[in-house]
């Protein structure tokens, strides 16, 4: 059985990105980097909508700019099979699925045939699978930085949580994950 998982690393007033969708997270340290790509390697499958999956895409083809951080984090990332929810794109890349209608269906038969951690990629993707009550546990990144307004990691109504654990991850983050009660 498949367990749906929403974790974004925020700002320490529960911002994903900042005003005008301008990303004012410091990107991760090497710890906290680490943490993602084992986290990423780990995952049985991601569901993106299409503005996050873009975003994500970045990391699709090699740059000359990344380290062997960026390197190892990109073929894991390109490793994960991904769904991606969109009704505007007419394609998607490699190992990627385009899935244009159903959401709530065809997620649920995701969580039955699928083993293991599937990410939900992005806020508004989290908000429509919180709604629909099929997002199992929630892991919240907590950096050391104030936005003061953008996103919010919660994109919609904010469910009744119980905390089951709360770690350091590196130098600058708390995770703190949470399940629906």
């Amino acid at each position: 059985m498949g367990k749906l998982v929403f974790g974004m690393m925020q700002s320490l007033d529960g911002y994903v990105d900042g005003v005008d969708g301008k990303l004012e997270l410091p990107p991760p340290g090497v710890v906290l980097g680490r943490h993602f790509t084992d986290h990423v390697r780990g995952l049985a499958g991601a569901l993106y909508g299409r503005r996050i999956y873009e975003i994500m895409r970045y990391w699709d083809e090699d740059r000359p700019e990344w380290d062997a951080g960026d390197h190892e984090f990109a073929a894991a990332w390109r490793a994960v099979p991904k769904w991606v929810f969109s009704r505007t794109l007419k394609s998607v890349g490699a190992n990627a699925t385009l899935i244009g209608e159903n959401v709530d269906v065809f997620v649920r038969r995701l969580k039955t045939d699928v083993e293991g951690d599937i990410d939900v990629a992005g806020p508004v993707m989290a908000a429509s699978l919180t709604e629909l009550g099929l997002i199992d546990e929630y892991r919240l990144y907590f950096r050391p930085f104030v936005l003061g307004g953008g996103k919010p990691y919660f994109a919609g109504a904010r469910p009744p949580l119980r905390i089951i654990s709360s770690d350091r991850v590196g130098e600058d983050a708390v995770l703190v994950t949470c399940v629906p009660v």
